[in-house]
């Protein structure tokens, strides 16, 4: 009986079948490049240079543990200075990491536009929603704001441990989006405290009611005031539009709090 030839479905540009043309038995499969996979992304507080650096004991348990990363792996770091650095693992421990930087080069995903937002404070899940976006949209610096409405009170040793942990999604957000300055996540702050502090070429405070954003000249700076889950009563916004900011909608339907930015 004659073997029937492979089928034209398994004879795709990734393999080579028979020594012979027509043959029907796969002798070699050449592979296709591929494109290479993006490398880890870390962050550290430590400025960094190159040469030899070892890695905090929570970024080596992360590295080891989790994603299992053995001695040559290649990685990259930065130190939210703006610059980015390439390297390999040299020794890979449960609290050890050692990695040794042989590249450095300018990030390129940071706006040249520095935008603060003023985040009305929410609860929960909602607040760490809208770090983490702003902070892969761009933002510079973010302040959560303390209104009338807002369901959340924070005091004292509470409040400094959800500035931390904020900062710490501000951090996984750049770590993943590719952002090489991380942006300054400040204490919650009464919102007549920030507004009057606050400077910037163009200050916007969201509401409802107010005209559609229209256009303006590209300013340098923006600062950005959005109201928490009950929104801004209207003196908050009649405050905010005394201290300079312009009340403008970003279109006909009301955006949740973690939606807007």
């Amino acid at each position: 009986m004659t073997p029937s030839r492979t089928s034209p479905l398994l004879q795709g540009p990734g393999c080579t079948c028979g020594s012979e043309p027509g043959d029907g038995v796969i002798t070699k499969r050449t592979l296709e490049p591929r494109h290479t996979m993006r490398l880890s992304r870390f962050f550290t507080e430590t400025p960094l240079s190159l040469g030899e650096h070892e890695l905090p004991e929570a970024q080596a348990h992360y590295i080891s543990r989790v994603l299992r990363m053995t001695e040559g792996d290649a990685l990259q770091l930065f130190d939210g200075s703006g610059q980015e650095f390439r390297g390999t693992l040299l020794e890979v421990g449960k609290k050890r990491v050692h990695v040794q930087l042989t590249e450095s080069f300018a990030g390129q995903v940071e706006s040249g536009l520095r935008i603060h937002l003023g985040q009305g404070l929410s609860r929960g899940e909602r607040m760490d929603w809208a770090i983490q976006k702003t902070t892969e949209l761009g933002v510079s610096e973010i302040t959560p704001i303390i209104s009338e409405r807002c369901e959340v009170r924070l005091k004292d040793e509470r409040a400094e441990k959800r500035q931390a942990h904020w900062q710490q999604i501000a951090i996984s957000a750049c770590e993943q989006c590719g952002r090489s300055v991380v942006p300054v996540i400040h204490a919650p702050m009464p919102l007549a405290e920030w507004i009057k502090h606050t400077e910037a070429d163009l200050k916007l405070v969201l509401h409802p009611v107010a005209e559609p954003l229209t256009s303006h000249d590209k300013p340098a700076s923006l600062a950005f005031l959005i109201g928490p889950e009950g929104g801004l009563n209207d003196a908050e916004v009649a405050q905010a539009q005394d201290a300079g900011f312009h009340a403008a909608r970003l279109g006909p339907r009301v955006l949740r709090t973690e939606t807007a930015p």
